[in-house]
């Protein structure tokens, strides 16, 4: 069985969905990779057929995660505190939480992270990392929401992804690696060697 990496945050709109597909098509060129939709709602497994290129799975298939066979899966979770968090922290090797950088998508992180680290209690090898998400273009993130992201006890990884219309738009264009947005493609693409380079460590 290959790495599990789970995006997780219980506030809805942050981007999770989103960063899932790109972060997917990013690593799909050099990995067997799967990508699982655990809302019940599908909203990924839906538009399957616009990525013929990538397994998506539904959120019947979570219980046997595990026992696929490939390089990485990466889960989608709904945007809610789901009771099945902790099952899929469990079996994760990495947990990304994506937030934006408002103060009360920050205060909401809390729930998600006690999760982490009630699961890093049973599971020593897992790793998590806190993602700044939909940064809107010429606004500082605030020492302030820093501060307090770092104070959660949960890394905040050094890669933001700025809110773009390409990325907003990526999960019906195809990713935004296959757009034309360097930018945007930068960014997920350092995001996944930041993700690769923290797992290996």
């Amino acid at each position: 069985m290959g790495k599990i990496i789970t995006i997780a945050h219980q506030k809805g709109g942050v981007g999770k969905s989103t960063m899932a597909i790109n972060l997917a098509l990013c690593f799909q060129d050099q990995l067997k990779v799967a990508l699982v939709d655990s809302d019940l709602q599908g909203s990924i497994y839906h538009v399957k057929d616009d990525f013929p290129g990538l397994e998506i799975l539904s959120a019947e298939q979570v219980s046997v995660v595990p026992e696929l066979n490939y390089d990485l899966v990466i889960i989608d979770t709904p945007p809610y505190l789901s009771n099945k968090l902790a099952d899929l922290f469990s079996i994760s090797d990495f947990v990304l939480v994506p937030t934006k950088a408002g103060f009360f998508d920050v205060m909401a992180i809390r729930a998600t992270v006690a999760l982490i680290k009630f699961a890093q209690a049973k599971n020593t090898a897992l790793k998590a990392g806190i993602v700044l998400n939909m940064i809107k273009p010429r606004s500082g993130v605030t020492k302030d929401v820093t501060a307090l992201l770092k104070s959660l006890g949960t890394p905040l990884l050094s890669t933001m992804v700025h809110d773009r219309v390409s990325i907003t738009r990526s999960s019906i264009t195809g990713g935004v690696l296959h757009g034309t947005d360097a930018k945007a493609k930068e960014e997920i693409i350092l995001l996944a060697e930041e993700i690769i380079n923290l797992i290996s460590t």
